[in-house]
């Protein structure tokens, strides 16, 4: 299992990591951001683009 960490005083809830990666981020009916603390292997590759797409930097992955 691998890890996600969103860093709450960096992220602006822009949505880019929920377009990139919507099986793990979403935005709420008030716009804040959900995720998915765990992720399995198979979505590695969208969540590093979450990552990269992120204009802030506010999501980690730990594995």
């Amino acid at each position: 299992m691998n890890t996600i960490d969103v860093d709450r005083s960096l992220c602006d809830n822009h949505g880019q990591c929920a377009i990139a990666a919507p099986a793990v981020f979403r935005m709420n009916a008030e716009g804040i951001l959900e995720y998915e603390a765990t992720v399995e292997d198979a979505l590695l590759d969208e969540v590093e683009e979450a990552i990269d797409v992120c204009p802030v930097q506010a999501i980690f992955l730990k594995n």
